[in-house]
């Protein structure tokens, strides 16, 4: 179990006041969701093999031209890899059709920059899971100025907001934005075996120029932002996965608030929310990648995650029904 005390960073209290509330707060304030045990999973040799190091330009032409070859040889190396933890065979597949990305957004429309082979969905949260933005004229000083001693990567963002000044002129919002440790490596590991997808209940004036900012590279096939969201008579804003894939058994989403995924219980991974009071956090590196490794090698993410998190009795202790059924 974590105890995310263990990853505070407390400075002392007459000197170092604690980071003001983050710059874009949840409108609901959740209980605590169930801690993610971190530790570590043991994989086959032939994991490293199959799943982490990027496919030549023959290997995914040979694959995409013959989809019963990739599935035929990503149903072989799953099941070397698993042999013995009771891991099953996990056949190569995505939003498309025989694991080619293939899909937009039924929501908004979006489509993804590119198509490619993919093993398993990934859907990030923003805010609190990868970073913690303050508003700069809130942030104490003292509070930046520690964090960055301690390691932490900060930078400043203009952010347009939806707010009119006196004069009609938009206002614009300076925003002072911390990464989770082990940021880049993170997404840079991850998108080696998974499809990325940015999914944030942040409007997009706001979260697409700090997005720019940390995915330079462009991993996140797809980003989505609040009008993508939907409401329900427990939440607003709550991220429903079904606008991705029909098929959510290899689509798994990474959120701080568990309320964002009540649709999909058993699709959620719930993090330890991230602020700039914790430099020597954990979470990106040493818990939710190597979970995900091992979500990559599954059929069927869902039963792995509900038997470590019990989603659906969570919600139900919460007064929320269980809304997914696990095949």
């Amino acid at each position: 179990m974590i105890d995310p005390s263990a990853f505070c960073f407390e400075p002392s209290p007459s000197k170092s006041p604690s980071p003001p509330p983050p710059y874009v707060p949840r409108l609901h304030s959740p209980p605590p969701p169930p801690s993610i045990d971190p530790q570590p999973v043991s994989f086959s040799p032939l994991f490293s093999i199959f799943f982490p190091l990027p496919l030549s330009l023959l290997v995914i032409f040979s694959f995409a031209s013959s989809p019963s070859m990739a599935g035929a040889a990503a149903t072989e190396g799953v099941r070397a890899g698993a042999e013995g933890e009771g891991g099953g065979a996990g056949v190569a597949r995505g939003g498309g059709v025989d694991g080619v990305l293939s899909r937009s957004c039924s929501i908004c429309g979006a489509t993804p920059r590119w198509r490619r082979i993919i093993f398993v969905q990934v859907v990030l949260d923003l805010d609190e899971t990868l970073v913690c933005a303050y508003e700069t004229s809130s942030l104490p000083s003292i509070v930046r100025s520690q964090a960055i001693e301690a390691g932490l990567k900060c930078f400043e963002l203009e952010c347009i907001s939806t707010d009119r000044e006196v004069e009609g002129k938009q206002k614009v919002n300076h925003v002072t934005v911390f990464e989770r440790p082990g940021l880049h490596e993170f997404l840079r590991q991850t998108s080696e075996f998974a499809d990325l997808v940015l999914f944030t209940a942040g409007l997009e004036g706001y979260a697409r120029p700090l997005v720019d900012r940390i995915d330079v590279d462009s991993k996140f096939s797809l980003r989505l932002y609040r009008p993508a969201t939907v409401t329900t008579e427990y939440r607003e804003h709550v991220k429903d996965l079904s606008c991705l894939s029909k098929d959510l058994c290899r689509c798994v989403i990474v959120d701080n608030n568990p309320f964002s995924f009540l649709l999909q219980p058993s699709n959620g991974i719930p993090c330890v929310p991230f602020s700039a009071g914790q430099p020597y956090d954990e979470q990106l590196m040493g818990v939710i990648l190597p979970l995900l490794k091992h979500l990559s090698l599954q059929k069927d993410v869902r039963h792995v995650l509900y038997e470590r998190f019990h989603m659906p009795e969570w919600f139900q202790k919460h007064g929320i029904p269980p809304s997914d059924q696990i095949p």
